[in-house]
């Protein structure tokens, strides 16, 4: 009996520790479950990002999205150094960023919107019109069909992907009026704009629909709504990106999908911006 029993307790034994080990293999470590990202650039982006960081985070309270504004240019050095994990840009790469092994996702489309102050008569200006304002060239309403009062030229600082679009897209390359007065985000543009009646300058789409004293013009005689900007009649369009330094993986690569998902891309509609075709 005494054998007997040395042997059944030695059988629990080893199907207790058998147990144990199956279960312990199956439960999920701390370590591997907390993750976490930093998401850095475009202001215009920043809305997007924010936004679909806050609805992840929700349903995955676990992983932490930090995300930052700065600019285009500020993300993607930021990348480039290794002290994010995406940049947000709202321009395309440079052939030189490419060659750094950066790889941009489309995420969204936007429209590059020339404002005026609500209570600017002028309702639409043709793209050359526009080019000629922010050269210095036109310089006074009246010339365009509007009241007798010098224009005020607002501009973004050259790290922006939305000046570089807007330089590309509208100046051809040719330079802005050293008299124009450089705002560093999209909500200062706005809220200059709606504090100078006499005011001109650009936004992305996104930031309009909801300021206030504020009107965006049509250009070429077509207004800029998402309809415009997935036909391509609106002359100002662009894409939207996250860009990551080679494929994505882990949070990074999840965030990223969960963006261009159907979720994601209600999110931007929300948002203001234009989901992807």
């Amino acid at each position: 009996m005494k054998k007997i029993t040395a042997v059944g307790i030695t059988v629990v034994v080893l199907l207790v520790m058998m147990t144990s080990a199956i279960l312990l293999s199956r439960t999920p470590t701390t370590t591997s479950t907390a993750r976490s990202i930093k998401v850095k650039g475009s202001t215009t982006v920043l809305p997007i990002a924010q936004a679909a960081a806050e609805a992840w985070m929700r349903a995955h309270p676990r992983d932490s999205i930090i995300v930052e504004g700065g600019g285009s240019g500020v993300g993607i050095a930021a990348l480039i150094d290794g002290t994010c994990d995406i940049a947000n840009s709202s321009r395309a790469l440079k052939e030189e960023e490419k060659q750094k092994g950066l790889i941009s996702h489309e995420i969204a489309l936007d429209a590059v919107c020339v404002v005026v102050h609500q209570s600017n008569p002028i309702e639409g200006l043709t793209l050359e019109q526009v080019k000629r304002i922010f050269k210095g060239e036109i310089t006074n309403w009246s010339e365009v069909g509007g009241p007798n009062l010098e224009i005020v030229v607002y501009t973004r600082e050259s790290t922006s992907g939305t000046y570089e679009t807007f330089e590309s897209k509208v100046m051809a390359r040719e330079n802005i009026t050293l008299r124009a007065l450089t705002k560093s985000s999209n909500g200062e543009m706005v809220q200059a704009i709606s504090g100078n009646p006499n005011g001109i300058g650009y936004v992305g789409i996104g930031y309009l629909a909801q300021a206030r004293g504020v009107k965006a013009l049509k250009i070429n005689g077509v207004t800029p709504t998402p309809e415009t900007v997935r036909n391509g009649t609106y002359p100002i369009s662009r894409f939207l990106y996250m860009i990551t330094k080679g494929q994505p993986e882990g949070l990074a690569k999840d965030f990223i999908d969960f963006v261009k998902s159907p979720e994601g891309q209600k999110i931007v509609e929300e948002q203001g911006f234009v989901r992807l075709p």
